[in-house]
């Protein structure tokens, strides 16, 4: 048997996650970086509010967004922190050219590279 949650219970867990993002006075940013966050390649900085949410499905406001590259890396993992800078609020995100949480068209990213999103959603589990 599988778990799965009611959508009022979807919903209010999803604006949590983006209350949590937005909790600071700056912006929630996307960090991407090389395996296990290794190295941070590249944070994007996010609207603010970061993301809207609708039926357990929170999508980035504002999209496309970008960020310069600090460092030069394959990427492999990200993460959400919030926008005090000091919370990883989502972790463990995968990053690849297809089938990963982060869809980009080359995980090989150079310092001074700009890295744009063009879209994120990430939903509720069932």
């Amino acid at each position: 048997m599988s778990v799965s949650y009611i959508a009022a219970l979807k919903t209010t867990r999803m604006q949590a996650v983006i209350t949590s993002l937005d909790t600071g006075a700056g912006s929630a940013t996307l960090d991407i970086g090389t395996a296990s966050m290794a190295t941070v390649l590249v944070s994007i900085s996010l609207a603010k509010p970061s993301f809207t949410e609708s039926s357990g499905v929170i999508t980035m406001a504002g999209a496309p967004k970008s960020g310069t590259a600090s460092n030069s890396g394959t990427a492999a993992a990200a993460r959400l922190r919030d926008a005090g800078g000091s919370n990883q609020t989502i972790t463990g995100l995968t990053v690849g050219t297809s089938g990963t949480d982060i869809v980009l068209n080359s995980t090989s990213i150079t310092s001074g590279q700009t890295v744009t999103m063009n879209s994120l959603t990430i939903t509720h589990a069932p």
